[in-house]
């Protein structure tokens, strides 16, 4: 049928089962909305109070579900305000894709109203990126970038689209995806028995999980693994969920806020396994220094992160869940009792620990984990309140907590908690926030009210930025350079001014009546806990520094 491409897009848009999209309508991209008005049975749309809003809600609706988020803007500032989204994704591994319109072909290069390179901006971060110029290859450039997208490590991918193309009229003949396959194509059966050599001779193997586990849902294979090598389990930021934070082998997370059972668990043990992680800065510490005395063993799905940051021993490359079903196939039931039961007494030795005598960060985090049973969806933002919520709640299942690790960006958990809760309508969907982060995005709060989603806005708020003061208290001698939030902002008042339902918290045994509240309500709730502002995040470890020198406020 002879279609033009507006009418294309949202074709091939429910071509790719989309059945969510998040934008800001403009100029450039005005026919695509007239189409998208005319199929609104087919694909919803929810209108952001921002494209950057919008950009996060795609990536939390992507990590709630598996599927690829998909997010719209116009040209210029609607695109360039996508930008930051677009990053948080790229770091993260996240499958997004992101259309936007430009100008018609003849005004390309002409400085134009509202014209930007956008493909030229976003070229360092996206997987690929396509400018449409010709309505013919419209269809095939959309299909090619959600297979893209998902396809062996995911990513986000953007396409530009010229105005004159979503006007021009073209043929179209409907398609259905294939099938996008498990990347193997890079596992050896060589790399797999050097791995179970490692394993057969080591006496303290520890494993540690990454975002690659979640990615890959490999939580079943993860778990016979874990109980046929018997070690210790550590995660990262992006990896809890993919081993049950309840289980009596989990230890913890592992890095600079890391627990010293993980931490010095990885210096002492002879064996690192390490499942779906890059070695970030952020986990290894002083990378001379880390896990010194082990073999280690990378297992990723992308080739370019083998011995990028860590030299390792052995490496399997290859989707994270096809590789564990080949390395548990042939793996024998091994017995590490006394090594095992050295780093659960560290565990027991070392617990976190808080005041709760008086309301604080990690207090209200605990009570959201009793209040929810652990079932929730936790979004964060970042700082302070993202390792809270890292610390102090439990995660039993991937894709239950939702956070920005890679680009940290300030501002992302309140457009990705009306992603997640869209995706996922039955899931209760809590956003954790310090107050600094929550004021960047918050209109998004009037997003939630418009379309009547139920999510819960927690905000920790200590009126400073918190984890910039905890530097500054550390290292900087206490000058508290433009960190103090010392102002008047209400916001109970700002959240019922948008149209949602506004609480305040001054003591612990309000925050479990408070949650409680918000969950049957079933409308937006935002819930403003006021905490101390020198409150901090202990465990530490300062940049530069080995995990083997960590410290908490009783080292202090």
């Amino acid at each position: 049928m002879r279609l033009n491409g507006s009418e294309i897009v949202i074709e091939c848009l429910k071509e790719q089962g989309v059945d969510v999209v998040f934008g800001y309508p403009g100029g450039t991209i005005l026919n695509v909305y007239d189409a998208l008005y005319k199929h609104s049975d087919d694909i919803f749309h929810i209108l952001t109070s921002h494209e950057q809003g919008a950009a996060h809600a795609a990536d939390g609706y992507a990590r709630a579900t598996g599927k690829v988020g998909v997010c719209m803007a116009t040209s210029g500032p609607g695109a360039t305000n996508l930008v930051t989204g677009i990053a948080t994704a790229y770091m993260d591994s996240v499958p997004l894709v992101a259309i936007t319109a430009n100008v018609a072909v003849p005004l390309l290069g002409k400085d134009s109203f509202q014209e930007i390179d956008i493909t030229g901006v976003t070229m360092p971060i996206t997987k690929h990126n396509y400018i449409v110029k010709d309505v013919t290859k419209l269809a095939d450039t959309i299909r090619s970038a959600f297979r893209i997208a998902k396809e062996g490590r995911p990513g986000p991918v953007l396409i530009d689209i010229t105005k004159d193309v979503t006007a021009a009229e073209t043929e179209y003949e409907k398609i259905v995806p294939e099938k996008i396959e498990r990347s193997t194509e890079y596992m050896k059966e060589d790399d797999i028995e050097a791995v179970l050599d490692l394993i057969e001779e080591a006496q303290k193997p520890f494993i540690f999980v990454g975002g690659g586990a979640v990615i890959s849902d490999a939580q079943e294979e993860l778990e016979e693994f874990v109980n046929k090598v018997h070690a210790p389990v550590a995660d990262s930021l992006m990896g809890k969920g993919a081993y049950n934070g309840e289980n009596e082998l989990y230890c913890g997370m592992l890095g600079m806020h890391g627990t010293k059972a993980s931490n010095f668990g990885v210096t002492q043990c002879d064996l690192l396994i390490t499942i779906g992680s890059r070695f970030s800065d952020r986990v290894i510490g002083n990378a001379k220094k880390f896990a010194k005395n082990a073999k280690i063993v990378q297992i990723d799905i992308d080739p370019v992160e083998i011995n990028k940051n860590i030299r390792v021993n052995a490496s399997v490359i290859g989707d994270v869940k096809e590789v564990l079903k080949q390395l548990n196939k042939k793996l024998e039931k091994h017995q590490h009792d006394e090594w095992v039961q050295s780093i659960l007494k560290l565990k027991d030795h070392y617990p976190l620990k808080y005041n709760k005598e008086v309301l604080t960060g990690p207090g209200v985090v605990e009570e959201i984990y009793k209040v929810t049973g652990g079932d929730a969806i936790i979004t964060t933002e970042v700082g302070q309140n993202q390792m809270w919520a890292a610390q102090f709640y439990k995660y039993k299942k991937p894709h239950t907590f939702i956070t920005s690790g890679g680009l940290g960006t300030m501002g992302y958990g309140l457009g990705a908690c009306i992603g997640a809760k869209v995706g996922k309508p039955d899931k209760t969907v809590i956003n954790i926030a310090g107050d600094g982060c929550f004021r960047m995005n918050m209109n998004e709060i009037a997003t939630a009210a418009r379309y009547h989603i139920p999510i819960i806005q927690v905000v920790v708020n200590n009126h400073v930025l918190g984890m910039v003061r905890q530097w500054q208290t550390l290292f900087y001698d206490k000058r508290y350079s433009n960190t103090i939030l010392n102002d008047a902002v209400d916001f109970v008042k700002l959240a019922e001014a948008m149209g949602a339902v506004g609480i305040r918290v001054t003591k612990r045994e309000e925050v479990a009546p408070a949650i409680q509240k918000a969950i049957a309500l079933k409308e937006p709730v935002v819930i403003d806990c006021h905490i101390d502002c020198d409150d901090k995040v202990f465990p530490m470890v300062s940049p530069g520094a080995a995990l083997e020198e960590t410290f908490d406020q009783d080292d202090l």
